[in-house]
């Protein structure tokens, strides 16, 4: 395995997947490289099989070795919501303000105490030949008033780290690269790759 195919069109989680595989030795590609892979409905009713379809579809298409995300963000107050509806939770078409803002307004009268929140991510390794491997990350963070912040996206800005004294979206990328809920599930996935890799090194050795 040399290539291995990010199943998303999301600019800020594509530069996100490749800086993390910066050092993996494989290249990362994304579904820009693959123009013919269609549209994916994420109709499935939880993170884990938005990724798995996701994923099914990209590797049918592109016949490489592909990983798909679905993440979002859980706020307790709002009983877990937005979830698998974060992309869109201010309607279909709508962008990261129109959502941010929304949110805030669900939680306006909801006090610091109880805005607790959770970004989660599930990872899905799809190989055509293999059965597909799942790797999960969670972000623990509290929702704040107002946004802060210029970097990350989607609802970094208000996703407050209480350990860094700021909101994701005043981190770093490296930073965020290396505590995110995205983070996370990534360093299993590339413990993961770095094994399959070294059996396949194990086995070209030994013909």
């Amino acid at each position: 395995m040399e290539k291995i195919v990010i199943a998303s069109k999301n600019r800020g989680k594509i530069k996100e997947i490749k800086a993390m595989f910066a050092d993996s030795g494989l290249m990362a590609l994304s579904l820009d490289d693959f123009p013919n892979v269609p549209e994916i409905d994420e109709d499935g009713n939880s993170f884990y099989e938005n990724a798995l379809k996701k994923a099914k579809v990209t590797a049918d298409v592109t016949g490489e070795a592909v990983i798909a995300d679905d993440s979002g963000l859980e706020v307790e107050a709002l009983n877990g919501a937005p979830g698998i509806y974060s992309a869109r939770y201010a309607g279909a078409g709508a962008g990261d303000k129109e959502n941010i803002a929304r949110l805030l307004r669900e939680l306006r009268d909801v006090p610091a105490e109880k805005r607790g929140a959770s970004f989660r991510c599930v990872l899905v390794l799809y190989r055509q030949d293999k059965p597909h491997e799942i790797f999960e990350g969670r972000w623990k963070g509290v929702i704040a008033e107002s946004p802060s912040g210029a970097e990350g996206f989607g609802y970094d800005p208000v996703f407050y780290v209480p350990e860094r004294g700021m909101t994701a979206a005043q981190l770093s990328p490296e930073e965020k690269n290396r505590i995110s809920h995205r983070a996370q599930a990534f360093s299993k996935l590339k413990k993961r790759l770095d094994e399959i890799m070294r059996n396949q090194s194990g086995r070209s050795a030994a013909r």
